[in-house]
């Protein structure tokens, strides 16, 4: 198995720097903290280089949505069910967690108090919380194409994905201050960390 579509070659490599981004421009953002604020705080009017980050989401998403287009007939030619399913999650999470997010940024909290907080808040969660899926339909493929090790891995990473977000939702409410839960940047980041490498196994691993 090898790699065929010439986008989605590049998507791991995309998925890995959507992690590591955060981490090169928070330093100039005094007071930032990955632990405790989430990835798309750096994209707020007060972040020195929230412009970069900005953009960088939405062209992040296009790449998403181009690769998925060539995807899409590899995983259909398996099954039509999980194609749909699989890239139905990911577009959605492509346009509200990413494209959405990027255009209409959000303030240093969580409180949707502007028109853009409120459109950044919900295209968000509705984008991750679907993106949760896509570990689970990536390890059905696999499984349809005998690849048992990277299906029981897939399924791994699926209920990884579960409950770092769990967390990742349970971060923010008072009875967990003060405690690990609410580490709310640590839960987003292992979850598209447990969501992003069953995606990444099929661009490189696609049958």
């Amino acid at each position: 198995m090898m790699m065929k579509n010439s986008f989605s070659n590049i998507l791991p490599f995309l998925l890995i720097a959507d992690l590591i981004i955060p981490f090169l421009l928070a330093p100039t953002y005094k007071g930032y903290s990955h632990l405790t604020q989430v990835m798309s705080v750096l994209g707020n009017s007060k972040a020195p280089l929230h412009l970069i980050y900005n953009i960088w989401l939405i062209v992040f998403g296009i790449a998403i949505l181009i690769s998925t287009l060539q995807l899409y007939p590899t995983v259909a030619q398996i099954s039509s069910s999980i194609s749909i399913m699989l890239f139905s999650v990911i577009v959605i999470y492509a346009v509200g967690g990413c494209i959405l997010s990027g255009i209409f940024s959000v303030g240093e909290t969580k409180s949707l108090e502007t028109l853009s907080a409120k459109i950044h808040g919900y295209g968000s969660v509705i984008g991750f919380l679907l993106l949760t899926l896509a570990p689970l339909f990536v390890g059905l493929y696999f499984f349809k194409v005998s690849n048992g090790l990277l299906g029981i891995l897939s399924l791994i990473c699926f209920i990884f994905a579960i409950v770092f977000f769990a967390l990742f939702v349970m971060a923010d409410k008072p009875n967990c201050r003060g405690t690990i839960i609410a580490f709310e940047g640590l839960w987003q980041r292992l979850s598209l960390l447990s969501m992003y490498l069953p995606i990444a196994a099929l661009c490189i691993f696609q049958k």
